[in-house]
């Protein structure tokens, strides 16, 4: 089983890619679902934030979450010491699972950044210019100009992922451009095969 870690910085069309993977019948485990789904399984998020008011609906709610942690730099490094590694063990589970596949996908935003790199065989970056990440947390997302930049810059730079991935698919034009790339780089994979 080839393990391929597909990740890319905020707004640069991971979703996206995920969503063509699985419509071509690949295995995609994402990790931004897996990290939602923990947040309210796991007690020691609760008690970490308990001074401050996250719950909305009797969840913690992303939104108010991230504010949070995008202007706290203390708060954010013990978060991510307690979400890390559960994440980690779903990967791992996800991976076990799976393993008559050929061919398994993780979408994993913060791979460098949560140091899972050892995890995958392969590391697939999706590389979209800066003024089209930005535009697209400003329209998509809603985001003030000051919190986009806050959350683009609390990740590394994507040049610097690109040094240390084995694959890159450049989204800065249209979907089916996307589309095209995605098909191009499965082909090319599997003849890697």
């Amino acid at each position: 089983m080839l393990k391929i870690a597909l990740t890319g910085n905020i707004a640069s069309g991971k979703s996206s890619v995920q969503d063509i993977l699985e419509k071509q019948g690949y295995c995609v485990l994402d990790t931004d679902t897996v990290s939602h789904e923990l947040l309210d399984k796991l007690p020691s998020i609760k008690n970490l934030f308990k001074d401050f008011d996250i719950i909305e609906d009797g969840k913690i709610s992303r939104e108010k979450l991230g504010k949070i942690i995008f202007s706290d730099e203390k708060l954010k490094k013990e978060f991510e010491n307690i979400i890390h590694p559960a994440v980690r063990e779903e990967i791992i589970k996800f991976f076990d699972k799976k393993k008559s596949e050929t061919l398994t996908f993780v979408g994993i935003p913060l791979l460098f950044e949560s140091d899972m790199r050892d995890l995958f065989d392969k590391v697939l970056l999706i590389y979209t210019e800066e003024e089209i990440r930005y535009s697209r947390l400003l329209s998509r997302n809603h985001y003030t100009p000051e919190y986009a930049q806050k959350r683009m810059y609390s990740q590394i730079p994507q040049e610097k992922k690109l040094a240390l991935s084995d694959y890159v698919i450049y989204n800065n034009g249209t979907f089916s451009e996307l589309e095209k790339s995605v098909k191009d780089f499965l082909d090319n994979i599997q003849l890697l095969n």
